[in-house]
């Protein structure tokens, strides 16, 4: 009779404790931030990187070599995103009062009919609603945010070059220092190839929207299409809300330029290509493999974007990931994994 008293303060104890660490691990996170961001974006790059460097070793070519090529693919790369939106940016913002007083105008028009009709709006509020500054914070803060960590660029690539350099051996190491050595090999394996597929399949997907949107926006003659396919290709990896914000200033500018017939040729054609790419070809190349329900999904965007900030909303599904097969793998944490999975896996599973 003791011990059944006993064991509920036991369990309700070690509850306490698990939340408690959870809420210390989090603040410490937060915390930590500005240290963990570019760690984090370190690693996912190299973790994309590490596939066609072991490749060009295979092939014969020197370590070094190996990694010098893929060091500057990196820098090349950035450097190319960097000049192309820093560029278009600045030319844009240099535009933007015009294209605010034209919008207003165009408002006021607007509200006069509205009026007339008897309907009365605030004008100040929708004003506020429909301003091409709006979705230009957002950016701002993406864009900043990815400035920053950027800007720390030597140490990055000091963490992309040791994590690979690490990475033919981490598995003996693994296994040398675990208790259960076949296990942990598997979710190690595990993590890595769900990681490696997502950003790939993801990076691909985004880069074709981003062209889609590019290419579409300069055939319908809207000012900036290299900028808005760049906010495209960026948005999109944040899930569920990244190609909405995306599409805004783009429709906004259209209406500006054109007219509202053309704003809305300008979002039916976002709505086609986001249909085509975000919800056939990616689910397709996907699968099921992630595992992680939708509504996981749109609350790691809002706990990862707490923590990390912008940079963590762009990392959310792939960390995400991480955590559910870390709890996947140990038997009193496995109830949060199902918990996290999508219905069809864990249908599957049982």
């Amino acid at each position: 009779m003791s011990a059944e008293r006993v064991k509920p303060k036991q369990t309700t104890r070690s509850v306490l404790l698990n939340v408690a660490a959870f809420i210390v691990v989090v603040a410490g996170m937060r915390a930590a931030s500005s240290l963990l961001v570019p760690f984090l974006f370190a690693l996912f790059i190299a973790i994309i990187c590490i596939s066609p460097f072991f490749w060009m070793q295979r092939r014969g070519l020197p370590t070094i070599l190996s990694l010098f090529i893929i060091i500057l693919v990196i820098l090349g790369i950035g450097f190319l995103f960097g000049t192309l939106i820093g560029r278009s940016i600045n030319q844009f913002s240099n535009n933007l009062p015009v294209y605010e007083k034209i919008l207003e105008q165009k408002t006021t028009v607007f509200l006069s009919w509205l009026s007339e009709m008897g309907a009365e709006i605030p004008r100040e509020q929708w004003r506020e609603s429909f301003s091409l500054k709006e979705p230009f914070i957002i950016l701002g803060g993406l864009v900043g945010a990815l400035s920053n960590v950027l800007s720390k660029t030597v140490l990055i690539i000091l963490i992309v070059i040791f994590i690979l350099l690490e990475a033919a051996g981490f598995p003996q190491k693994l296994q040398a220092v675990s208790n259960n050595p076949k296990k942990s090999l598997s979710n190690f394996s595990k993590i890595h190839d769900n990681i490696k597929r997502y950003m790939a399949i993801k990076t691909i997907i985004s880069f074709a929207t981003g062209l889609s949107v590019s290419i579409f926006l300069y055939i319908l003659g809207i000012d900036y299409p290299l900028l808005w396919g760049m906010l495209a290709f960026l948005l999109n990896f944040i899930p569920n809300i990244g190609s909405l914000i995306a599409a805004i200033p783009a429709v906004l500018l259209a209406l500006v330029q054109f007219g509202l017939g053309m704003a809305g040729v300008t979002a039916l054609g976002y709505l086609i290509i986001n249909t085509l790419f975000g919800t056939f070809l990616e689910p397709k190349l996907l699968g099921q493999g992630l595992g992680l329900s939708t509504l996981v999904v749109f609350l790691s965007l809002i706990f990862w974007g707490w923590i990390l900030g912008p940079v963590g909303m762009l990392l959310s599904v792939p960390l995400t990931m991480v955590v559910k097969i870390a709890l996947d793998s140990q038997e009193e944490t496995h109830w949060i994994g199902i918990m996290l999975g999508s219905q069809m896996e864990d249908s599957s599973d049982h």
